[in-house]
């Protein structure tokens, strides 16, 4: 192995060390047993019963297991004018060899903690012509091609699937976490829009590729990892750590339908 190559190893391991320790040090991850890990609300979303005007949240939250030092599992959740409870949106790994889908449409908390993980709010829309947004939702959730297809990594997979269906509603312009590992999956295409819609994405299978919009920044993904700077709301974007910077998408976004 030559210097060069012995420098960049070293610097690899370091780095692998020094994220860890963070996501561990930040509380990023739980040690809890799947089967007694907490999926309670963690109080990012608004009560559905108290809260009349239509509601779009997306979310991300670290993956359980050791997946959750590497990636995240992201989820859409949806509550019409008047309906008193969420709608969740989702893929579902392990859910596939039992039920032969992955796509998983079921009435929950919006904001549960993914076992034992807290998500994080990437998206909050609420409003006027928040109805229509769902409708396209559901059209997009419909029309997913990869229920029947699941892989961890590249993809697809739960981040694919969200990617896929923020595409078809690129007015919630969510960037996805850099730790969204498979949301830069297209299949066989190898370009394709960003998944806020603002801008465009070379892909070689979801493994190498490299991202730009107005959204999302400049990203660099190798073998699914992501690199990348955000100047619109000025981040870093890392392998592993995720965003270190300022975080668009916390507070409501009150569309008006003209």
């Amino acid at each position: 192995m030559t210097k060069k190559a012995r420098t960049t190893l070293l610097g690899l391991i370091v780095y692998l060390a020094l994220a860890v320790s963070y996501l561990a040090f930040a509380e990023r991850l739980s040690a809890h047993d799947w089967r007694t890990a907490s999926r309670e609300p963690a109080g990012l979303a608004p009560d559905p019963a108290g809260t009349p005007e239509a509601v779009v949240q997306v979310y991300a939250a670290r993956a359980f297991g050791w997946r959750g030092y590497f990636g995240v599992h992201t989820w859409i959740a949806a509550k019409r004018s008047g309906a008193d409870a969420f709608t969740v949106y989702e893929v579902i790994g392990y859910r596939l060899p039992r039920t032969g889908t992955s796509l998983v449409v079921q009435e929950r908390a919006a904001d549960a903690y993914w076992f034992g993980n807290r998500p994080q709010l990437l998206r909050d829309v609420r409003g006027a012509g928040v109805d229509e947004l769902i409708d396209r939702i559901e059209l997009a959730v419909e029309q997913y091609p990869y229920a029947h297809r699941y892989r961890v990594w590249p993809g697809p997979n739960s981040n694919t699937f969200t990617a896929f269906v923020l595409k078809h509603v690129p007015e919630l312009r969510v960037d996805l976490p850099p730790t969204a590992i498979g949301k830069d999956y297209l299949g066989l295409k190898p370009v394709g829009i960003t998944p806020s819609g603002t801008g465009v994405q070379l892909s070689l299978l979801g493994a190498f590729g490299v991202l730009a919009g107005v959204e999302e920044g400049l990203e660099l993904n190798v073998l699914g990892l992501t690199l990348g700077i955000d100047a619109l709301n000025p981040a870093l974007k890392l392998p592993l750590i995720g965003r270190l910077g300022f975080q668009d998408g916390a507070e409501p976004v009150f569309l008006v339908n003209d």
